[in-house]
């Protein structure tokens, strides 16, 4: 199943409760950013900190448009931490990051209004 990410796409088919509680959506912190220049398309390799239960991951992130290497260290972002690992390349991606898609298809980093801590889970 493909899943349009325009604005103007359809409800996605409808899921239980139990499905949705069966993605694991954690906060983390980005401990570190580096270039992907192997990635198909230009992408970002990211190390997270999800806390003690989860730990540490790595990401690859389609956010090149929108965000600068320097700028993601420190930053807070949302990730999908129960998604088998993805080999992307030469590199193992062990998480989703989330992100919603401007009007131009930029990707934007989804993120918390307040500050919580690294593990912290979507409810």
């Amino acid at each position: 199943m493909h899943l349009s990410h325009a604005p103007d796409a359809p409800c996605g088919e409808e899921i239980t409760f139990d499905q949705f509680l069966s993605v694991d959506i954690r906060i983390g912190t980005v401990l570190s950013a580096e270039p992907f220049p192997e990635a198909r398309k230009s992408a970002f390799k990211l190390t997270i900190d999800f806390g003690p239960a989860i730990g540490v991951k790595k990401s690859s992130a389609q956010i090149t448009d929108r965000y600068r290497l320097e700028d993601l260290p420190g930053r807070k972002v949302a990730a999908v931490v129960n998604f088998p690992p993805r080999q992307i390349g030469k590199f193992m991606s062990e998480v989703l990051t989330l992100g919603f898609g401007d009007e131009a298809g930029a990707v934007i980093l989804f993120v918390p209004d307040f500050d919580v801590p690294n593990g912290s889970r979507l409810f």
